[in-house]
């Protein structure tokens, strides 16, 4: 295939000469594993790990791969590690159909490190709504569904550090693959 690049389990993350990219800070055990699980009994059929993401998906020229990896480098080096609290749950209903886990604390953390990403040439994108820091439990789904997520998780809360975001990339024929994490500072 035409500039494919070799994802982690050696599939091709590409079509054609452009790779789909998005990067996000991974909810660890024993969370991120309960909140996946969640949305999938939502009915969610999105089968990625719960994450806070920094970049949502976003196509670019397989070319451009090592500068931004390298863009990201510098990124992690120039953030320091963090506390990220989730805690409780919010929804965009009725603009979009999801239901969330809140980002109590940690918040300016990851608008920083989102802001920082996006301003390498190659990731800047037109967005529908402004950036804001959560982990999707359930999202167009039945609104019972999504009604039962929100209710369901209002007591949620977990604490932890964040030390690195991951970059991850699709091929629209496998699902979500980690390339590469980078550490926070340095």
């Amino acid at each position: 295939m035409a500039g494919s690049v070799d994802g982690a389990d050696g599939t091709a993350v590409t079509s054609g000469d452009t790779i789909q990219i998005g990067i996000a800070v991974d909810v660890p055990e024993p969370w991120g594993g309960y909140l996946t699980r969640r949305r999938y009994e939502a009915g969610d059929p999105q089968t990625v790990q719960a994450h806070v993401t920094l970049l949502g998906p976003t196509e670019i020229p397989v070319s451009t791969l090592p500068a931004v990896e390298r863009h990201l480098g510098r990124v992690a080096a120039t953030h320091l590690p963090f506390t990220l609290h989730l805690r409780g749950t919010g929804t965009f209903r009725p603009v979009t159909q999801v239901v969330f886990v809140t980002v109590a604390a940690g918040i300016s953390e990851c608008e920083l490190l989102a802001a920082a990403i996006s301003a390498a040439p190659e990731l800047r994108r037109e967005t529908r709504f402004p950036y804001h820091p959560h982990v999707t439990v359930a999202q167009d789904v039945a609104p019972e569904a999504l009604d039962k997520a929100y209710e369901d998780l209002a007591d949620f809360s977990a604490m932890f550090e964040v030390d690195s975001f991951t970059l991850f990339s699709h091929s629209g024929a496998t699902r979500w693959q980690p390339r590469r994490d980078f550490r926070l500072g340095g």
